[in-house]
């Protein structure tokens, strides 16, 4: 049934939650390590999409689509939760937390590129437009506007926050080729995703933080960016008619965030932050306009 008033209640409660996830992830970085923080967050995702399956009453579909294509699926889970989270923690680890999230808000338009020589698409002179303007953004954010000198605040974390950003378009470009209930989708992917955390988390870290507030952190970062947030999407898509409308309302999420960032970890965010994000923003809804014109 469709109800746009609903939806819209959903699609704002979702971008509140999500403007909250930029500030946990640096307050769970002060205890844990970006592996530490893969691993526990994901856990804590996994048990709550577990939980909501089978409360659902669909447990029995979680072995049936993964035998409809386990290699699929396999694929998706390295790539989400596994190798995006990774990148994007390690970005958030290195960056202060207005240029991380700024710069993932750009991930529509490595979907644009990557669709090229994926899905056959054609590049045309606006979507390349689009491009240009959304990554003059990102470098607007990266050099503080301070064209002139190039100066990052980390060279390693601009890529892993822009290798996020060419991860997550992947994910979703072979998320497509599958069918069956979303939730159940994802449960599988994080299922076929913890196997590689345990192990990259084994090697590289330690599985215990020395602090008991980056398990609490790295839990709501499991329960609202991995859980909560995407339910709630997932139920404002299916109640509207009006895809556009929902999907613009998102984009209030990053302009929150750095309400979040400046009162509680402090921040002084920067103007350029304000003109790069408006840049990409643009650019990313210029690029949705065009797109559905095709």
């Amino acid at each position: 049934m469709i109800d746009n008033r609903k939806a819209s209640f959903y699609a704002l409660a979702t971008a509140l939650l999500w403007s909250t996830i930029a500030t946990a992830f640096k307050i769970a970085l002060q205890d844990l390590d970006p592996w530490q923080l893969v691993f526990w967050s994901v856990i804590t995702s996994t048990v709550l999409l577990s939980i909501i399956v089978v409360l659902q009453g669909k447990a029995g579909l979680v072995r049936f689509q993964f035998q409809t294509t386990p290699g699929l699926f396999l694929f998706l889970g390295l790539l989400n939760p596994f190798l995006y989270h990774v990148a994007l923690f390690g970005a958030y680890d290195l960056l202060p937390a207005q240029q991380a999230q700024a710069l993932n808000y750009s991930w529509p338009m490595a979907l644009t590129l990557l669709a090229v020589p994926l899905l056959g698409r054609r590049l045309s002179v606006k979507s390349l437009a689009c491009c240009l303007l959304a990554y003059g953004g990102v470098v607007m954010i990266c050099t503080r506007g301070e064209f002139q000198n190039l100066a990052f605040a980390s060279g390693q974390g601009v890529l892993l926050a822009l290798a996020s950003t060419v991860i997550w378009a992947l994910y979703w470009i072979f998320n497509t080729r599958r069918d069956g209930d979303p939730v159940v989708g994802l449960l599988i992917c994080f299922l076929c995703g913890l196997p590689w955390i345990i192990v990259a988390t084994g090697m590289f870290s330690s599985f215990w933080p020395s602090s008991p507030t980056g398990l609490v952190a790295a839990g709501y970062v499991g329960f609202v960016e991995m859980g909560f947030a995407y339910i709630l999407w997932l139920k404002a898509l299916k109640l509207t008619d009006n895809t556009a409308m929902i999907s613009n309302i998102s984009y209030l999420s990053p302009f929150l965030s750095l309400i979040f960032i400046a009162n509680i970890l402090g921040e002084s965010i920067y103007p350029a932050t304000y003109a790069g994000l408006i840049m990409i923003i643009v650019a990313v809804l210029a690029q949705q306009h065009f797109s559905r014109q095709q």
